[in-house]
């Protein structure tokens, strides 16, 4: 660069007409050349501050002349025309000039004057030409040095330089990475090649001409009916100022820091903006907006207009923020950087904790200035524009900088540790801590224990072990979450969003939950993918969709009442959130469970403490990443693995715990109730079954076999509504019997990742045991074993498919459940159907049934008289998220699934209003 100047050799005398640094920078660079500097004309001070290019001039001691204006009335002031022309100048140069100059000063000089012109000439003439490359998507943009004639920005071009536009610059962006660095360079050269002769004057061409007016903040509206990519150029062209602006609950909010955001739509909390047809999302990371092609933009910051700024990402926060303590290094800080702000604002006596740094006389180009005097004496300190915006009082600066010094502005990232295997061709990552308040973590106390893969019991991961403390802690945090946090602010929309976003978290890892499902449960891989996770996915699709619909009519009312004359009154129910809801699963259907449960627990309002299984804990951990990945706020979900007979008997006692919902056995069941009692706590149970299938011989005899065969041994007969017990009608029994052994001998017990397997291992050892052991009682107790009853040879937890006949009433295989791959057959007299009816109902137990038969009278009337929760009529396990499930007597009571389930986690409140 100056040896570049060391070709020219003339020097001219010059007058610098303008303001601001970057004319403070020309005036140094001209000087520093050689060139004398024989005035500058520049605007008043301001605030009893004077402008930067003064300020160098007066130190210089270069005469300085401080016009308000030069002309009156549209006529020249012939005081300041004389006054100029005493200079003597042979060029004016007008590095940036917000004054109108007469063409008599224009003129003057021996070599005319110059000018320095943002744009591209002859585009975007005009006093906001940065705005508008934005504003209007320019891929180039540029600035022009020319010659000054008596038009708007139309007199020949000396010369020009040009960059390219990111997606995402700013006017700041622009102005500092180039406009203002080479447009400094230019100006100097463009001196140069005046003074040796060498300036071309180029016509401007007609052709591409525009012209823009000033844009002000009358004008800077946004416009929502455009596409993203037209929004985010409004904002960006207009940002720092006069700053795009729309309506937001009857104020005007200035939008600041867009960007382009080509991604999925983010979880956030809707806000309604005024002309847009769809309310903005904020999100963790700011305002997301939409255009009119459905696209999305992100708004980093809003101000308000008392001039307050914000991170849009806040918008709903109402915390205050607590002065920090500094340190004596930070205490030293603060003063260096008050003499900043003192050398700035030189009009100010004082630098007070109150002072504001706009208020005082600063202007944004006094805002580099501080950052970067700050930048030279702190370099581990990183601060931006913006960070000045919204903190314009000496003492939240402060408190912002020292923040940021520390490092606390950081946003605290998840950190996972994970037990990781290959297999299944994929590698699998399973949490294995406690999840409680949005981070993993240890048992309080330290304790672990193994979780054992029933297909080879090997030791899968050391999964901690939750305390009592853990207890205390996780409830706390839903407590916290419920009453003050983000969650239970959010509209109902946005928690439907969220879990939406969940849902589709859940696809996408599908494959590796199924994985873990099956090593963790024994589920076969194909029935875990299919329904473990499938149905898991559609669950939270469906209440989430029931998220901003739980005031409708058949949740909430408007109810006529007798009225208080001569007044009225208006009574009307609203269903709302119970609050901290504790939720424990078995070990069947591990995420399934959770997802039956918890969606319709979330999709209400409430949060979760949830105590999974103590032997399948991985899926429900693996959930909890993936909720935080989703970003449900902290405290909303929290995971507990370990005992039942601790962590589930202190959630059903816990004094902040409002609901418990349990699926399980009915004596721990009875457990959870008296428990419950300590705060009468609302609870649903979905306990133990014997549900009984009734086949008669009018039916279809194929699809009894394979339907009864699903009935029993479907997920090895884990299944809360497998059919307990079989009647099956005298004159079919045998055939039905040898069909059945037919097909089970055609079944492949093996490894449950196998995609050919049909039959997995037990869920876990002791379980595997008692099943043996209950085999063994029906053999004593003279129930024939016709198939089955034993440990398959090789290792794991595997039995074979086993079939029992000859089961009369009175025998313990007949009363009690199995909760295995053990299918009792009981044989009843041709046509008996009331019989058979009060046989299949002498049972404590009514969660599910089933019926096979052609005659659909005598189907329907089976129905009727079947004491379950649930009856399939030539059909069996066809369960949906839109259908209720739940049963009777000791079997429980509160719905699963279906519209039915979201009143187990509501309460209702009636309101009365007199007017």
């Amino acid at each position: 660069f100056n040896s570049f100047y060391q070709a020219y050799q003339h020097k001219l005398k010059l007058a610098l007409i303008g303001q601001s640094i970057f004319g403070q920078e020309v005036y140094n660079k001209l000087r520093k050349e050689g060139h004398k500097v024989v005035g500058v004309f520049t605007v008043p001070d301001k605030n009893g501050q004077a402008d930067p290019l003064a300020l160098a001039a007066e130190k210089d001691g270069t005469p300085v002349f401080k016009f308000p204006r030069w002309r009156a009335k549209g006529k020249p002031i012939q005081e300041v025309v004389a006054a100029y022309k005493s200079v003597g100048a042979e060029l004016n140069v007008l590095p940036f000039c917000t004054q109108f100059i007469p063409m008599d000063v224009i003129d003057c000089p021996k070599h005319g004057s110059i000018i320095y012109h943002p744009s591209i000439l002859p585009r975007h003439r005009g006093a906001s030409a940065i705005n508008w490359t934005l504003i209007q998507g320019d891929k180039k943009a540029g600035f022009t040095i020319f010659w000054a004639d008596d038009g708007l920005d139309t007199g020949p071009i000396l010369l020009q330089r040009e960059c390219d536009v990111g997606q995402n610059d700013t006017v700041d962006d622009l102005y500092n990475r180039f406009l203002f660095p080479e447009g400094v360079k230019a100006m100097v050269e463009a001196v140069h090649l005046i003074a040796d002769g060498k300036a071309p004057r180029i016509p401007q061409p007609k052709e591409g001409a525009t012209y823009e007016g000033i844009q002000k903040k009358e004008n800077a509206e946004i416009c929502w009916d455009q596409p993203a990519a037209s929004l985010h150029n409004w904002i960006r062209g207009h940002d720092k100022v006069p700053g795009a602006w729309a309506t937001i609950d009857g104020q005007v909010v200035t939008f600041y820091g867009s960007s382009l955001l080509d991604a999925s739509v983010p979880t956030g909390q809707e806000l309604a903006i005024k002309g847009a047809s769809r309310p903005g999302l904020v999100t963790k990371n700011g305002l997301v907006i939409f255009g009119n092609d459905g696209k999305m933009v992100l708004v980093r910051n809003l101000q308000f207009e008392g001039g307050k700024m914000i991170p849009a990402s806040k918008y709903f926060s109402t915390d205050e923020t607590t002065a920090l303590e500094l340190t004596e290094e930070e205490k030293k800080m603060a003063e260096d950087i008050k003499a900043i702000w003192k050398g700035i604002l030189s009009n100010v006596a004082v630098i007070e904790d109150s002072t504001d740094f706009f208020k005082s006389g600063a202007s944004s180009m006094h805002v580099v200035r501080m950052l970067e005097e700050i930048k030279q004496k702190y370099s581990g300190l990183q601060l931006q524009n913006e960070d000045v915006y919204m903190a314009t009082k000496f003492a939240d600066f402060i408190q912002m900088a020292v923040r940021k010094f520390r490092g606390e502005d950081k946003e605290e990232e998840l950190v996972i540790d994970y037990v990781s295997k290959n297999m299944n061709s994929m590698t699998v990552n399973m949490p294995y801590q406690c999840f409680i308040n949005g981070q993993f973590t240890n048992a309080d106390d330290g304790k672990t224990y193994d979780t054992i893969n029933p297909a080879d019991g090997s030791v899968i991961a050391s999964v901690s072990s939750a305390s009592l403390a853990d207890v205390d802690k996780a409830v706390a945090a839903a407590k916290e979450a419920f009453e003050n946090g983000e969650w239970g602010r959010m509209n109902a929309r946005e928690r439907g969003r969220l879990m939406y976003r969940l849902a589709d978290l859940m696809e996408e890892h599908q494959e590796e939950l199924a994985t873990i499902e099956s090593i963790d449960s024994g589920a076969v891989y194909t029935l875990a993918l299919k329904t473990h996770v499938g149905m898991s996915v559609q669950t939270f699709r469906y209440f989430a969709g029931w998220c901003d619909k739980i005031q409708a009519s058949e949740f909430g009312a408007t109810i006529p009442i007798n009225q208080a004359r001569p007044n009225h009154n208006l009574t009307f129910t609203k269903k709302e959130p119970i609050g901290v809801c504790a939720i424990v699963i078995p070990w069947n259907y591990p995420l399934m469970m959770l997802a039956w449960k918890s969606a319709a627990c979330l999709a209400a309002g409430n949060t979760l403490v949830l105590k999974p299984a103590q032997v399948t804990p991985l899926t429900s951990l693996k959930f909890a990443e993936l909720t935080a990945k989703a970003g449900f706020p902290k405290g909303v979900i929290n995971i507990l693995p370990g005992s039942g007979g601790l962590v589930g008997q202190h959630l059903s006692e816990h004094p902040d715990v409002r609901k418990v919902g349990f699926t399980g056995s009915t004596p721990t069941g009875k457990q959870i109730m008296k428990s419950a009692a300590t705060n009468l706590k609302k609870v649903s149970l979905e306990l133990g079954g014997k549900s009984p299938l009734i086949i008669f011989s009018d039916c279809e005899l194929d699809r009894a076999v394979k339907m009864g065969m699903g009935a029993v041994y479907f997920n090895k007969g884990e299944n809360c509504i497998a059919a307990g017990r079989l009647f099956v009608e005298e004159s079919i029994h045998d055939e039905f019997v040898s069909k059945v052994v037919e097909e089970i001998k055609k079944m492949k017990i093996g490894d449950p990742l196998d995609r050919s397997t049909d039959h997995g291992p037990q869920n876990h050892k002791a379980h595997l045991e008692k099943l043996l052991q209950y085999c063994e009682t029906g053999v004593k107790e003279g129930a024939t074993l016709v198939y089955g009853g034993r440990q398959v040879r090789r290792p794991g937890f595997f039995m074979e498919p086993t079939v029992f006949t000859d089961v009369e009433d009175h025998m313990y295989i007949a009363q009690e459940e199995s909760f295995g791959p053990v299918m009792v057959i009981s044989k009843f007299k041709n046509g008996d159907v009331d019989g058979v009816l009060r046989r299949a109902n002498s049972t404590e137990y009514g969660l599910a049934s089933g019926v096979f038969t052609k005659d659909i009278s005598k189907a329907l009337y089976i129905s009727e008289k079947l004491e379950a929760g649930t009856v399939f009529i030539n059909t069996y396990n066809k369960t949906d998220v839109a259908a209720p499930f739940g049963g009777f007597k000791q079997s429980g009571f509160g719905k699963d699934l279906g519209e039915e389930a979201l009143h187990e986690y509501l309460r209702t409140k009636a309101i009365t209003v007199e007017y």
